[in-house]
C-alpha cells in the first residue's frame, strides 16, 4: 500500500468538496422535484424525492466530515442546479438519472486518486459508488413504463 501523500490528500480534499456541493445540489433538486409532481402517482414520487433530497443531505455531511479529517476546508457552495421548467415525471426522472450519473463519476474519481493510499477512503468511495449504481437502477426501472426512448 502506498503512502497517503500530501498530493493525494489534496486532490482528496478537492473532490470531497465537489461531492458536498454536488451533494447539496441534489437536496436543493429534489425538494424541488418534490414539490413539482403532480397527477395520479403525485405522493409516491413526491415520497421518492424527498428521501433522495434526504439522501443527498447525507451524503454532503459525510462528504465534509471526511474532508475535515482531512484538514480541508468545506465549500459553501452549492453546485449549479439548472431549472428546465419541464415536470412531466418521466422529465424529472430523467434529470434525476442525469444527476446520480454524474455523482457516480465523482466517487469514481476519489477512488481512483485514493485506491492503494488509505483503505477507509477506498471503502467510504466504494460503498457511495455502490449506493449511486443502486439509485441509477432504480431510476431506469421507473423510467421503464413510459414510451419515449431508452435512458
Amino acid at each position: 500500500m502506498q503512502e497517503f501523500d500530501q498530493e493525494k490528500s489534496k486532490k482528496s480534499i478537492e473532490l470531497l468538496n465537489s461531492i458536498m456541493e454536488f451533494e447539496l445540489a441534489g437536496v436543493v433538486r429534489y425538494t424541488h422535484y418534490s414539490l413539482m409532481v403532480t397527477g395520479p402517482n403525485r405522493i409516491p414520487i413526491v415520497q421518492f424525492f424527498q428521501t433522495q433530497a434526504n439522501e443527498s443531505l447525507l451524503h454532503a455531511q459525510q462528504a465534509g466530515e471526511i474532508l475535515t479529517g482531512l484538514e480541508g476546508h468545506p465549500s459553501l457552495k452549492v453546485a449549479q442546479v439548472t431549472e428546465t421548467n419541464q415536470h412531466s415525471v418521466e422529465t424529472l426522472l430523467r434529470e434525476s438519472l442525469s444527476h446520480e450519473s454524474k455523482a457516480l463519476e465523482l466517487y469514481k474519481k476519489l477512488l481512483e486518486t485514493v485506491e492503494d493510499s488509505s483503505i477507509y477512503l477506498e471503502e467510504y468511495a466504494r460503498t457511495m459508488i455502490g449506493q449511486e449504481e443502486l439509485h441509477n437502477m432504480e431510476i431506469k426501472k421507473m423510467l421503464r413504463d413510459f414510451t419515449s426512448s431508452e435512458p
